[in-house]
């Protein structure tokens, strides 16, 4: 069974969305998607990334909580910073340097940078040492730190514990 179906999540989603983009159920378009569904996960098998065991689930809720609430004040920030005087906004590159190594969690705080208005994840370098994030107000170099320390110590730390299972 394993063989046949190595990823019945994926091959689930394939078989859903197919029949969502044709925007029919008939005869033709679930016999098509249920062949693009078993035909499709093992081939990519090659591909797909072994297994994620968190190793702090409670770190993760944390994390989520902490996004969320980030989110919404961000949002604030953002709109107060708009609606006011835009000559006082002063965008800046930002390269945060990461401890964090595992590829899926820079991943995570890449999107997480990303969600959180204000932010956005712009590049990791080559060897994945350091986050590239384009905020939206950082007018000095002392501003610039406290983003760096409050990525690292909001979103990365947590990210550390998750991924890696221990803080560096």
């Amino acid at each position: 069974m394993n063989k046949f179906l190595p990823a019945p999540g994926l091959s689930t989603a394939l078989f859903v969305t197919w029949l969502m983009l044709s925007g029919s159920a008939s005869s033709g378009h679930v016999l098509l998607g249920l062949c693009l569904a078993l035909a499709l996960p093992p081939l990519a098998t090659r591909w797909r990334a072994a297994p994620l065991h968190p190793q702090a689930p409670g770190a993760a809720l944390r994390l989520v909580a902490t996004v969320l609430a980030d989110i919404v004040r961000a949002n604030l920030t953002v709109a107060r910073l708009i609606l006011g005087d835009e000559r006082r906004i002063s965008p800046r590159f930002v390269r945060v340097r990461l401890s964090l190594r595992e590829p899926r969690g820079i991943a995570v705080l890449a999107g997480i940078v990303t969600m959180t208005p204000g932010t956005l994840s712009a590049d990791v370098s080559d060897d994945r040492s350091e986050l590239l994030v384009h905020a939206f107000d950082v007018d000095d170099d002392v501003a610039e730190a406290a983003l760096v320390a409050e990525i690292k110590a909001r979103y990365e730390a947590p990210l550390i514990l998750v991924f890696e299972g221990e803080v560096q």
